[in-house]
């Protein structure tokens, strides 16, 4: 009998293992979407997806105003929005595997409430070294939150359809929040003001914190060891931090700078030494042999090549459309209307596409049109208009971004073992943070080289800062087009009819 079947006739068997289907070790397994179990539970791990993904990007139509009321530089301005990405990406594989260590529900609360506290402090910040640290803060909140929520989603739904359906839905809200997140970000900023784009964080933690303790049940802890690999934690964190906060730093210093290679060179031995550890110690905090999962690390590296390209195009578009069409906080934010629109509707066609041919060209073909959306953006002129040169481009990349939201999500999670989906939640979140961060260091540097070249040739600002924008988010295509050809080796997961499992190719 499946899970659906248990569900839907519990006199078949005895209260006590009905209570175990539904709970488990590691908390609710077993459930189906048709119940209301299960509907709550799914829309409150998407309202906890829409809160840290939004905060990766409600930033972004505020830095103007950040700048001038903080004394940030033009240089320093980029670290509003990598200094969350820095430890988002730097700490999430710590949070998987305290979620497997100390339980899912313990990890969500203690992230909403580093996530609430920190935002109460950003938003009452008088100045730019307190209001990064708040960001930082953010970040490692919502590196606690995120791998807990999608480990308890993957070990929740068993049953492959709703399990692929409620991907689909969670991924269509994460794709979702980076677009909404400018668009709040611009209604904060041109109503009550930028410092709104932080306050409103606590009270949203407010609402989901009783909701987390209300809907979730106590879950014991999915590992089987309370022993914690301290040294490993240690070289892992330390080393993803020493990545990003390089990748962030390098367009500053330069790309050849002695400093950017002692970074990455550093990075290197941490991480090597990290692997050395893990292949020696009993409990490590990242079993080297998860690896083995057919496509793991092909999805991973899809996500990390495909959302450096993807993610920073928010960041050049607003300052475009502010800097150089003139457009108001709130002008810019509902630009993005349309796009958040078109994610929902492609992350739910690209769930159904899913099931019928498989993640693998559901990836691909959503990486190719994002790449082509990138590329007509690419070509926005300095007095361009909205529905010409803005919106064509927007929808395509929102009609790709749904599907690789959905595939990469469902091909890093395939295959895995429950006691591990925290861990392998943790693994793909970390690879998509650090894309972003990755995107945005190299395609900043590319786009301010282009900026620098033209204003020392005497051009007009807004004919160099467009230009610069052009240059940055044809990298960006690139990377999206690079994403589709790495997905060839991601494991081909999709709805089997004959037994109602997940098969591959």
């Amino acid at each position: 009998m499946n899970s659906r079947d248990s569900q839907a006739s519990p006199t078949a068997q005895d209260p006590q293992t009905a209570q175990t289907a539904q709970t488990g070790p590691t908390g609710p397994t077993g459930l189906t979407l048709g119940s209301w179990r299960g509907r709550r539970i799914l829309a409150l791990l998407c309202a906890v997806a829409l809160l840290d993904f939004i905060d990766a990007s409600i930033t972004n139509v505020a830095l103007p105003h950040i700048l001038r009321s903080l004394h940030f530089t033009a240089q320093s301005l980029q670290w509003v929005p990598s200094a969350y990405l820095l430890t988002y990406g730097g700490f999430m594989l710590l949070g998987g595997r305290l979620a497997d260590l100390l339980g899912r529900r313990n990890l969500l609360i203690a992230g909403t409430v580093v996530v609430g506290v920190s935002s109460l402090i950003g938003g009452f910040a008088g100045d730019a070294g307190l209001f990064i640290g708040a960001r930082l803060a953010q970040g490692l909140g919502a590196a606690l939150m995120l791998p807990a929520a999608l480990s308890t989603l993957t070990t929740t739904f068993t049953a492959t359809k709703d399990r692929q359906t409620a991907l689909g839905v969670w991924a269509g809200v994460a794709g979702l929040a980076s677009a909404a997140g400018i668009l709040l970000g611009g209604v904060l900023t041109e109503g009550p003001g930028w410092r709104w784009v932080m306050f409103v964080n606590p009270i949203a933690c407010a609402l989901v914190l009783p909701a987390v303790v209300a809907v979730l049940p106590r879950d014991r802890p999915a590992a089987r060891t309370h022993r914690f690999d301290i040294l490993g934690s240690l070289l892992a964190t330390g080393g993803m931090l020493l990545l990003v906060y390089t990748l962030v730093k390098a367009p500053d210093q330069g790309w050849g700078a002695a400093a950017t290679w002692a970074g990455l060179g550093g990075t290197v031995v941490v991480l090597a030494v990290f692997v050395v550890v893990e292949r020696t110690v009993s409990d490590p905090i990242l079993p080297l042999d998860i690896f083995r999962v057919r496509g793991l690390a092909a999805a991973n590296l899809t996500g990390l090549i495909g959302f450096a390209g993807m993610l920073s195009m928010f960041y050049f578009l607003t300052l475009y459309m502010q800097n150089v069409l003139g457009y108001s906080p709130i002008a810019a934010g509902a630009a993005y209307l349309p796009l958040t629109f078109a994610i929902g509707v492609s992350a739910g066609i690209g769930s159904k596409l899913l099931t019928k041919f498989g993640s693998r060209p559901v990836i691909m073909a959503g990486a190719l049109v994002v790449a082509a959306g990138l590329l007509l953006l690419s070509r926005a002129p300095v007095d361009g208009g909205y529905a010409a040169h803005v919106l064509p481009g927007l929808l395509l990349v929102a009609f790709g971004i749904g599907p690789v939201f959905v595939g990469v999500t469902t091909a890093a999670n395939a295959g895995v073992e429950p006691g591990r989906a925290g861990l392998a939640a943790a693994l793909l979140n970390s690879s998509q943070q650090i894309g972003g961060a990755l995107g945005l260091a190299i395609f900043s540097a590319i786009g301010a080289a282009r900026v620098h070249h033209l204003l020392g040739a005497g051009r007009p600002v807004p004919e160099a800062t467009t230009s610069g924008m052009h240059y940055a988010l044809a990298a960006g295509a690139a990377f999206a087009a690079a994403s589709a050809l790495v997905a060839l080796a991601t494991k081909n997961t999709h709805e089997d009819p004959a037994h109602g499992a997940a098969g591959s190719e």
